[in-house]
């Protein structure tokens, strides 16, 4: 039987996206005897370490594979007034380029904000796993944060009621290691086999492309597990005033294994230091009729500004 331990881990998350954006994460791990801990000075990973370098830009155009491109305004032809060349590699790339330079759009979390930074572990945990990312405090691993609403398409308001996607991947040394959750810790659905129903009821009527709240509540009131997480979702927390006063939860448990074998249940839960805010229903429509995309906007600006995030866990 697993031990579900009692400790605590406390991580730096530094985050840069244009400019630095740092953020402060300290998980607790199913802790009832959690040790006290104070926040200490921050270290900054080198950005530039992680970013390719311009050393090696060229002066010129160039085609996908390097080659240079001597003219991006005129086809090739036979003639002044001939016919346009098929061996034209330039003219066939670029269409090719621009016809597939919009990517469809993921069923759900398609609207969302990415920053990017590193998680930087504060406590020792290396008695509950032996992941390489968490061997000792100190370490530092490069991230990538993504937010995002749930149910609504790409260019949707970010006022809208819906859950929000909480995800880190972390690029360790071992590999890349995801972290997925939501802003709130519970889910509608335990088995996977519901998960496409499930979205499809949140998704607009085929025949009216609308959101339809009965075809909603059709789905909910077949399935009771799903009463814990409407209550989340009909309360204040469905509407986050932006991403910065956002919490995150890892949702499911976590098992993590240690160099001798013991395993550890634990869960992860995000607490943003700015608080938690959220818009009441009269709120949104007034702040989502001026931008709709104001969260997104916030996060930028408070981080061009120097005002980086911080949650602890």
């Amino acid at each position: 039987q697993a031990d579900v331990s009692t400790t605590v881990c406390r991580i730096t998350l530094n985050i840069e996206s244009t400019t630095h954006f740092q953020t402060v994460f300290s998980f607790f791990l199913n802790s009832s005897r959690a040790p006290e801990f104070e926040w200490t000075a921050k270290k900054k990973m080198d950005p530039y370490k992680q970013r390719p370098s311009s050393a090696y830009d060229t002066p010129y155009m160039t085609t996908n594979s390097g080659a240079p491109v001597w003219n991006n305004n005129s086809s090739l032809t036979v003639g002044p007034r001939g016919p346009i060349l098929l061996e034209d590699y330039h003219l066939v790339e670029k269409l090719a380029q621009f016809d597939r330079e919009r990517i469809p759009e993921r069923v759900v979390h398609a609207r969302g904000a990415v920053a990017k930074g590193f998680f930087e572990v504060t406590h020792d945990v290396s008695h509950l796993t032996c992941a390489d990312f968490l061997r000792a405090p100190g370490v530092q691993t490069p991230v990538i944060v993504r937010f995002s609403t749930v149910v609504h398409e790409r260019g949707s308001p970010e006022t809208l009621r819906d859950p929000r996607g909480f995800a880190v991947k972390f690029y360790t040394r071992e590999g890349n290691f995801d972290m997925v959750g939501n802003n709130m810790p519970v889910f509608f659905v335990r088995d996977g086999m519901k998960f496409p129903d499930m979205v499809h009821a949140f998704k607009p009527n085929p025949k009216t492309n609308q959101q339809e709240p009965w075809r909603i509540m059709d789905f909910l009131s077949h399935h009771p597990e799903s009463t814990h997480m409407l209550t989340f979702l009909l309360d204040d927390v469905g509407i986050p005033k932006c991403y910065r006063t956002m919490p995150g939860f890892g949702v499911h448990a976590f098992k993590m294994l240690s160099r001798d074998g013991r395993e550890t249940f634990v869960k992860f839960h995000w607490k943003p230091k700015q608080g938690e805010h959220n818009l009441l229903d009269d709120e949104a429509v007034i702040v989502g009729g001026s931008n709709h995309s104001h969260a997104t906007k916030d996060l930028y600006e408070a981080i061009a500004a120097g005002d980086y995030p911080e949650w602890t866990l």
